[in-house]
């Protein structure tokens, strides 16, 4: 079946004349974390701060992409797997199309997170962790998702019966439990401004 793949990358715009238009060099955030901690609401307020300066960024969130083109795909670990794949592979679209990404993942795994560096490939791949204990998630979860969780209702949930490998090295670590949006969206900008 590969044998009639033939793609055509080299006959389109380059990333380089598309970053060049924007007056920007693209990238991927890649924001890891518990559920609850803060991913989401921190990429929609980074977008937007963004968007504000000039700059053209595209948020992939979680539920969003499951509502959607991941709609089909389960949380069993080799479908966790296969959402990060698609996922990075969409990112390295976005990516080449010129624009930042920022990505809003669990991404439990740090096998999982390494195969979205190496699609997306290791120079253009941001791991931002953001960090809050399990409490304070738990504390913040409006869908009530650790509580059924607790109760056994969702299995193999992040956090309770399911693990998540906290990033050995990243590119900034937001602590939410201490930080305010705003606060972790300036020290983010700060780092990401000598990348755009």
């Amino acid at each position: 079946m590969q044998e009639n793949i033939h793609p055509i990358h080299h006959r389109l715009l380059s990333r380089a004349e598309r970053e060049a238009r924007l007056g920007q060099r693209s990238v991927v955030v890649w924001m890891t974390g518990l559920s609850g901690s803060g991913k989401s609401t921190l990429a929609a307020a980074l977008e937007r701060r963004l968007f504000d300066q000039g700059y053209c960024a595209q948020v992939l969130d979680g539920d969003n992409i499951r509502s959607g083109l991941n709609a089909n795909l389960g949380f069993s670990e080799q479908d966790r797997r296969e959402n990060i794949r698609r996922i990075a592979e969409v990112a390295k679209l976005f990516l080449n199309s010129g624009l930042i990404v920022i990505c809003s993942f669990i991404s439990p795994l740090r096998s999982m997170r390494q195969m979205a560096r190496q699609i997306i490939g290791p120079e253009d791949f941001l791991e931002i962790f953001v960090r809050a204990p399990v409490e304070v998630c738990e504390e913040r979860d409006v869908k009530g998702l650790y509580a059924k969780a607790r109760r056994g209702e969702i299995k193999q949930f992040t956090g309770i019966d399911a693990p998540y490998e906290e990033p050995q090295n990243p590119f900034c670590t937001l602590d939410t439990a201490s930080l305010s949006v705003d606060e972790a969206v300036e020290l983010l900008l700060q780092r990401l401004k000598k990348r755009l």
